[in-house]
């Protein structure tokens, strides 16, 4: 009898040590759903930092700089400021339901105002982009080629020599020159208009500031290995901010 006793209470001890483990699972799966939201909430916004532009930012994410203008109200030249919060994604829902707001109390006010500012928009927002007029960055042979559907190859790496010359591959204005964009190392970034944005990284020197035109064929930098492991220039051209294939736009060589 005093067997059975036993054997009876070293069972109940071994099954309350089984619901001890429980909390310990239970606080994984909670800190794994809260690191979820931390990373969700964290892409949804950028804190400006020194020698961010807005141009640069957009860039780092494949945003359009117009769209995210928009989005945080900010207007040209879009100046942004160290500590700024610029939001991709959140404010987008809320800032159309404002709009849509604001549209209806107009309409519904002054609806004659509201027609004549709509023609005056309408004429005005005639696209002023020109062709543009595309060469080679600089020379050597072509080793990495752009991928849709890898994300460490969006543009086109070219070999070259320490301190070649790096020229601009189409006339138009320097918005972005340093080297705040992790792998890319000293970087240039050019607007040619309203659509198209060239970048030129891993230059070994930048020979251009921000607020600089540039003129097709100018020299821009210097090739170099910086944010890399040898002596190439990484060339991209993105197409409202998303990255398209260079070799479709540059003559054959």
């Amino acid at each position: 009898m005093r067997v059975i006793l036993i054997l009876l209470l070293l069972s109940l001890t071994a099954c309350g040590g089984s619901q001890a483990v429980v909390p310990v699972g239970s606080y994984s799966n909670n800190s794994n759903i809260s690191s979820k939201s931390v990373k969700a909430s964290s892409s949804s916004v950028y804190k400006v930092r020194k020698g961010d532009t807005l141009y640069s930012i957009s860039f780092r994410y494949g945003e359009d700089y117009k769209r995210l203008a928009k989005m945080n109200n900010i207007r040209s030249p879009y100046n942004i400021y160290v500590g700024q919060k610029i939001y991709f994604k959140q404010l987008k829902k809320t800032a159309s339901r404002t709009k849509k707001i604001t549209k209806q109390k107009v309409v519904t006010k002054k609806p004659t105002a509201t027609k004549s500012v709509t023609k005056k928009k309408t004429t005005s927002t005639s696209s002023s982009n020109k062709r543009l007029s595309w060469r080679w960055p600089t020379k050597g042979k072509v080793i990495s080629t752009y991928s849709i559907s890898s994300t460490g190859r969006k543009g086109i790496d070219i070999a070259g020599r320490s301190g070649q010359q790096v020229l601009a591959a189409a006339s138009g204005k320097v918005v972005y020159s340093g080297n705040g964009l992790a792998r890319y190392g000293n970087l240039l970034i050019i607007k040619h208009n309203d659509v198209y944005l060239s970048a030129y990284a891993h230059n070994k020197t930048l020979l251009v500031k921000e607020g600089e035109y540039v003129k097709v064929g100018q020299k821009i930098a210097k090739l170099g290995r910086s944010g890399t492991q040898r002596d190439q220039l990484h060339f991209e051209i993105r197409r409202n901010g998303k990255p398209v294939d260079p070799l479709r736009f540059l003559p054959k060589q």
